[in-house]
């Protein structure tokens, strides 16, 4: 979380339920992407707005072998649509 705090994006811990933890990013507008709380490979997030599903980054191809870095890179780098 650090690494993604220190690009200024406001990111948190995200607990899913039992097992189930990922990155919650704060967005505008409301928003938030939450990266990664389903327990599948790969690296997608969902988008909710009071709960609701309002959009969806799909998953990254390659993304279940990416470093820390390439993670924190692609999390810091999405386009939230």
């Amino acid at each position: 979380m650090a690494a993604l705090q220190q690009r200024r994006i406001f990111a948190h811990v995200y607990s899913g339920g039992v097992g189930s933890h990922g990155v919650r990013i704060v967005l505008v507008g409301g928003r938030e992407a939450l990266w990664d709380v389903d327990g599948a490979a790969g690296l997608e997030a969902q988008v909710m707005m009071d709960g609701v599903l309002v959009g969806f980054v799909p998953k990254i191809p390659g993304s279940e072998s990416f470093s820390i870095d390439e993670t924190i890179e692609a999390i810091a780098s999405a386009t939230y649509e």
